[in-house]
């Protein structure tokens, strides 16, 4: 499935954090940005949450 992506995301985590990222990254072959995509994905899956109607019509996911 592909989406436009015209939304930026900027975070400040400690380092502990970001180097899990990293890991987990890594161990799947993605970017850290596409890493944090799935891992969002798969717990709005987990607890069944959508996209609101406002963020579909502006292009935000």
């Amino acid at each position: 499935m592909s989406r436009q992506k015209n939304e930026t995301l900027t975070i400040r985590t400690t380092a502990e954090i970001k180097d899990l990222l990293r890991q987990a990254a890594g161990r799947e072959h993605r970017s850290l940005a596409s890493m944090i995509e799935v891992l969002v994905m798969d717990y709005a899956k987990k607890a069944k949450l959508q996209p609101s109607a406002s963020s579909q019509s502006t292009g935000e996911r």
